[in-house]
């Protein structure tokens, strides 16, 4: 058997930091307990590596958005732990859940319908309390198909919970309004910035996602979370360039003096986008900086790397991945810089 070389993308995952960060989501959620969004792979970290973690930190409430995610998921926790938050779109869909046992999250009255011929049984419902995506509307509440449900946990998702935004309050109020209206066991209404926002968005359960993986929503959550994402990137060539010449598509940077210059295996195929280019960007060696020149292409960045005669082929750097700065730096947000990142990376 012909064994594959290593890879030069590597993505090193703080399984510690994640378990941290659930522990301390669960306290600051109070007498509520902390579910975990595990969606998108969790968030491209790897399901396989993070699902775990979470699992033994004390997380019993999972999140997935498609169907297709819950077998992974339940290779490590129990299916009907497991909710879908796209709900049954199909009778096939619908039967997948009643096979596995999989929660699904009823979004519309034609899901509501759906999930009762199909047999029912548990469900959450999600209420659109002013976010106007998925969930049922408020005049929708006393259709019968809803009050056929067998709801478990009902539901809403914040919209502006990241900001000091009177939308908070407003649908903090609409959500109330409905509680009455359904009959159900538990109450969900915090994502990870909902939870900083106090005891009022906490209800039952709460639902946090970003903040598990590093990010930090709201102020009030800086010093809480720890890093969990920390990529590397191998050196892949070493060279010299002279005065004059240039690096680069559209020759955008021009070497003002002889320059020793590094080629590193990371591009925008990788989730490195060219937004990166922005900001002084850089890779790190230790605690040197070594300055990205020239536009990123879709497999390489080429670093300015004369601060550091030391660096060769083969070698390995830190590419600055402190979500909060790192979302300042490039100007994606702190869910697009975890959920790009590509399949390159050996974890």
């Amino acid at each position: 058997m012909i064994e594959t070389p290593p890879a030069t993308l590597r993505l090193r995952v703080d399984t510690g930091a994640l378990g941290h960060n659930w522990r301390a989501l669960d306290r600051l959620s109070g007498s509520a307990s902390a579910g975990a969004a595990i969606k998108s792979n969790c968030y491209g970290l790897g399901i396989e590596k993070c699902l775990p973690v979470l699992r033994d930190a004390g997380c019993k409430a999972f999140y997935v958005a498609h169907w297709s995610e819950v077998a992974g998921a339940a290779n490590h926790v129990p299916a009907e732990q497991i909710a879908v938050l796209h709900g049954p779109i199909t009778d096939t869909e619908a039967r997948y859940a009643l096979e596995t046992g999989a929660v699904p999250v009823i979004n519309t009255l034609e899901q509501a319908r759906r999930w009762n011929e199909a047999g029912g049984g548990r469900c959450h419902l999600m209420i659109d309390s002013g976010i106007n995506r998925l969930g049922i509307s408020l005049h929708e509440v006393g259709d019968p198909a809803i009050a056929a449900l067998e709801v478990d946990v009902i539901m809403s998702h914040l919209a502006c919970a990241d900001e000091d935004s009177a939308m908070n309050a407003r649908q903090l109020a609409r959500f109330r309004k409905v509680l009455p209206l359904i009959t159900h066991r538990a109450e969900s209404l915090a994502n990870s910035a909902g939870i900083a926002l106090g005891s009022d968005y906490h209800f039952d359960l709460t639902r946090p996602g970003l903040a598990l993986y590093g990010g930090v929503p709201r102020s009030e959550l800086a010093g809480t979370i720890r890093q969990v994402a920390f990529p590397e990137v191998s050196v892949i060539q070493r060279r010299s360039i002279e005065a004059g010449e240039t690096v680069g598509y559209s020759a955008t940077w021009t070497a003002k003096q002889r320059t020793e210059i590094a080629v590193a295996s990371l591009g925008y195929a990788d989730g490195f986008l060219r937004a990166w280019h922005d900001g002084e960007p850089h890779l790190l060696r230790g605690e040197t900086r070594l300055p990205i020149i020239g536009k990123i292409s879709m497999d390489m960045i080429v670093l300015d790397c004369s601060a550091m005669p030391d660096l060769r082929e083969g070698d390995w750097l830190s590419v600055p991945y402190w979500l909060p700065n790192a979302a300042q730096r490039s100007g994606l947000s702190q869910y697009e810089l975890l959920t790009i990142l590509g399949r390159r990376f050996d974890g």
